[in-house]
């Protein structure tokens, strides 16, 4: 993922997530790293993560805002859609595609469709239709259509063998600190009157952080994220 896009471009990256702090999870490090390359990235949440049993709105805009600044995103944007609503229909899928169009990003990166969360897998659905819709130019014609080279997913919550894994020993870190901003949601003794303990208090930075060892490896890593592509991998050489 080197060297910086060509002006026909807006973005490198355009990384779509149901959430504040899911992208973080799956490939805060990809991003860091891409960043760190010159390369431009940008953050599509999808919802507010209203629904979720610990923090706020405010809170949670606040915390997406500090893990933001962390990564050095370019840009970082929120759809507003419900939070458990998301739907496949022409209705919020057109948002996704807006903002597709809007942001020309090369490659786009959305949650893998298996997870334990119902929002994770619609958001992958969601992501992957604007893809595809984006590109038409007689879909939503007073918006200049985009193709974007590839379109990638990245993991949440759960382990699949990933066709591709991306080296983040050097911004492991950088990552881990993205994640920490979202106090609200990871820290395991919440210091607010209603919190209450969920999976993701129990110990879960600590499994994100196993993952990506896991991931690291096959290939003598100390830290990769993995993803799996729609479509074929086109590479220079072996």
């Amino acid at each position: 993922m080197s060297g910086g896009a060509p002006s026909s471009y807006g973005l490198d990256l355009l990384v779509f997530a149901a959430h504040p702090d899911d992208a973080e999870i799956g490939m805060g490090g990809t991003i860091a790293k891409a960043i760190r390359a010159g390369q431009k990235v940008g953050l599509v949440d999808l919802t507010y993560a209203e629904m979720s049993s610990n923090g706020d709105v405010e809170t949670r805009q606040r915390e997406a805002a500090a893990a933001s600044a962390a990564l050095g995103l370019t840009v970082r944007e929120n759809l507003g859609l419900p939070d458990r609503g998301l739907r496949t229909d022409a209705e919020q899928v057109d948002k996704l595609v807006s903002a597709i169009r809007r942001h020309r990003p090369r490659v786009v990166f959305a949650p893998y469709a298996i997870d334990r969360h119902p929002d994770h897998t619609m958001c992958s659905r969601m992501a992957e239709e604007a893809v595809f819709n984006a590109k038409l130019r007689r879909y939503m014609p007073e918006e200049p259509a985009w193709t974007a080279d590839m379109l990638y997913f990245y993991f949440i919550n759960d382990v699949h063998p990933p066709q591709l894994v991306v080296d983040i020993t050097d911004v492991q870190e950088t990552k881990m600190n993205a994640l920490r901003a979202y106090r609200s949601q990871f820290e395991p003794f919440g210091s607010e009157a209603d919190w209450v303990p969920t999976p993701l208090t129990a110990g879960y930075l600590g499994n994100v952080e196993a993952r990506d060892k896991l991931f690291g490896q096959p290939k003598k890593f100390a830290y990769a994220e993995g993803f799996i592509a729609k479509g074929p991998i086109a590479v220079d050489r072996f």
